[in-house]
């Protein structure tokens, strides 16, 4: 069964649409697969001038899926082509990220928040640490913010999202938001866009060339430990993990 709505092609933008409430938009193997597949045909569909990348009910990405995880490699694949994209891809988001969610997010070029969005970096009360998010992730958000949210874990809102980077704007409205920015693409031409997406990503591309197989290893660790066993059981049990406080 797919995870993605049908695409949706107006005006030259393509709306790829998270579609798999029954696990909250949760990065499966299957979610990462067709996600994979439709931005492969967006980059070579000369119609489509931008992506808009969004989601069905009140959760735009709950992280990784525990019980069909995508392969790392995959979801690291996934990220790097979003950002590698030759055209912009937007995020509408009004609903809530959690942790490998932020990947998603934050390969994308814009994104802009509505008032149903909320956040958290949830990895460290897993037992778990944002490894392979960070390439995209660090680039864009303001450090001290970075260090805050990925220690604590703490939920924030859309407005704090904007103010640290994490996205490019919040808004009561997203749609009447993106207004202007999809009419701004539209009327840019692809080699224009395609030439400006590449000087704006070459730092995170950067990252993932230079850090991805160590942080793909250091990842794996982390799931393979005995804290992490505990941490995701908990999640599933709806208990505390027995390390808290």
């Amino acid at each position: 069964m797919s995870q993605l709505a049908p695409p949706a092609h107006a005006r030259g933008v393509t709306t790829l649409t998270l579609d798999s409430a029954a696990n909250r938009n949760a990065l499966s193997a299957g979610l990462v697969a067709e996600l994979t597949a439709e931005l492969d045909r967006c980059a070579a569909d000369a119609d489509v001038r931008a992506v808009v990348l969004t989601h069905t009910g009140t959760t735009f990405c709950a992280g990784a899926d525990l019980r069909a995880p995508a392969d790392p490699h995959d979801f690291v694949a996934l990220m790097r082509r979003l950002v590698a994209l030759p055209k912009p891809v937007v995020a509408r988001v009004d609903g809530h990220v959690r942790a490998g969610g932020f990947g998603l997010l934050a390969a994308c070029d814009i994104a802009a928040a509505g008032p149903g969005a909320t956040f958290a970096l949830t990895e460290s009360r897993l037992g778990l640490a944002p490894a392979v998010i960070s390439m995209p992730l660090l680039p864009r958000v303001d450090p001290r913010a970075a260090a805050r949210y990925a220690l604590t874990g703490e939920r924030f809102d859309a407005a704090e999202a904007a103010r640290i980077g994490l996205v490019t704007l919040a808004a009561e409205d997203v749609d009447a938001a993106l207004e202007p920015v999809l009419d701004g693409l539209r009327r840019a031409s692809p080699q224009g866009l395609a030439a400006s997406k590449a000087l704006v990503t070459a730092t995170v591309l950067q990252s993932f060339d230079q850090h991805a197989e160590d942080l793909i290893a250091r990842s794996a660790r982390l799931f393979a430990s005995a804290e992490a066993r505990e941490g995701m059981t908990a999640f599933l049990e709806r208990r505390e993990p027995a390390w808290a406080l």
